[in-house]
């Protein structure tokens, strides 16, 4: 592994006008249509998978796929992978290798949780404000928004203790928290960690622009008000092939070695128990990571990656377009894929007694390819 990138560094590429992540893309990079970089349409998507009812095809989910081999070349594509999209969550791995750039000192466990998309559960929070208070900060200094637990259980848990809305259980935390980690270590502003003329932001850009091969020529911003870079498909399946081959790489980076080997050994951190990346990751061994508005992406250890993108943001069937698209080139064993398919694909029910009167299919166009 590369360990040369151990201390902070300073980012070398400078930010478009020092706009804000709150800036929106229009005013400060232009929008997709303007730039002539239009995402994804209907016509030039493909089926992925069909919600079927009595036999009947109910629901269609349509979008694009791709899966990439170990030096990145692509092994099979469906839809308009090539188009840009926003990858959302899925980029808080990259996220999380530049706060270590960066120089932040968290440990593994919180190292997977920056790049989770967590539950909010007592011990996701926990873990948050372990983060905040070794750099003498607390939950005010977050600037995501507050949330509640995402699961029943978890929700009862926190009204018992008296608890309210609190930016510990949205599921940026752990990224938040690592990003004020790195603020802090090298000193730079604490209030203004989400700007995109920050440091720690323009870092961020390098890193994902490094691993995903692609310069975003757009940028959003995210849910918890990050900036949200745009760019492919194709390239973010790229940059999970070589995060996922990090932990048997002697030329990888050690922070995308650190980041990788911590997703995979404490993957309930990464999403919650029971949860589906979590699933994957646990029972797979293969690096998971979802996104908003119908993205997943997962990578095996030799380097294969998948990524899915479904155009009206559902994220139903991408768990069974990704590791299926996998499975077909061998990164995953048959018999292990079935039954954590059963679980995190959830079954069409009907009746008191949740009987099963549909299914999940993968659609024919995509079926013809693998």
């Amino acid at each position: 592994m590369n360990d040369a990138r151990r201390s902070p560094v300073a980012p070398s590429v400078p930010s478009s006008s020092g706009a804000s992540a709150g800036t929106s893309a229009a005013s400060d990079a232009g929008t997709f249509e303007q730039q002539g970089l239009e995402p994804a349409s209907v016509a030039e998507s493909a089926e992925l998978a069909v919600v079927t009812r009595a036999g009947v095809v109910e629901s269609r989910h349509i979008g694009s796929a791709v899966l990439v081999g170990p030096d990145g070349s692509v092994l099979e594509s469906i839809g308009a992978p090539e188009r840009l999209m926003f990858p959302r969550s899925t980029l808080k791995p990259f996220q999380a290798i530049a706060s270590l750039r960066s120089g932040a000192l968290i440990s593994p466990e919180a190292v997977a949780l920056a790049c989770g998309s967590h539950v909010g559960s007592r011990k996701h929070q926990e873990l948050a404000a372990s983060v905040l208070a070794a750099e003498g900060l607390d939950a005010s200094a977050l600037k995501c928004p507050a949330a509640w637990p995402a699961r029943h259980q978890d929700l009862r848990v926190h009204l018992e203790a008296g608890k309210t809305e609190t930016p510990l259980a949205f599921n940026c935390s752990g990224k938040h928290a690592a990003f004020l980690a790195a603020t802090r270590t090298n000193g730079w502003r604490l209030n203004t960690y989400l700007e995109r003329s920050h440091p720690l932001q323009r870092v961020i850009m390098d890193v994902i622009t490094e691993y995903c091969g692609e310069t975003p020529t757009v940028v959003g911003v995210d849910g918890c008000g990050a900036p949200a870079p745009a760019f492919s498909l194709t390239g973010l399946a790229r940059g999970f092939s070589k995060l996922a081959a990090a932990t048997s790489r002697r030329d990888a980076e050690v922070h995308a070695f650190t980041v990788n080997q911590a997703m995979l050994d404490y993957p309930w951190a990464v999403h919650g128990r029971g949860e589906a990346n979590t699933l994957v990751l646990e029972e797979l061994g293969l690096t998971a990571k979802l996104g908003a508005e119908g993205v997943l992406v997962v990578g095996a250890p030799d380097g294969t990656a998948v990524a899915v993108k479904v155009l009206d943001g559902s994220s139903r069937a991408t768990n069974l377009v990704a590791l299926s698209m996998l499975a077909a080139r061998g990164g995953i064993e048959l018999d292990a894929l079935g039954p954590v398919l059963r679980k995190i694909v959830k079954p069409i029910t009907g009746g008191l007694g949740a009987e099963q009167v549909g299914s999940i299919r993968l659609a024919p166009a995509l079926l013809e390819r693998l």
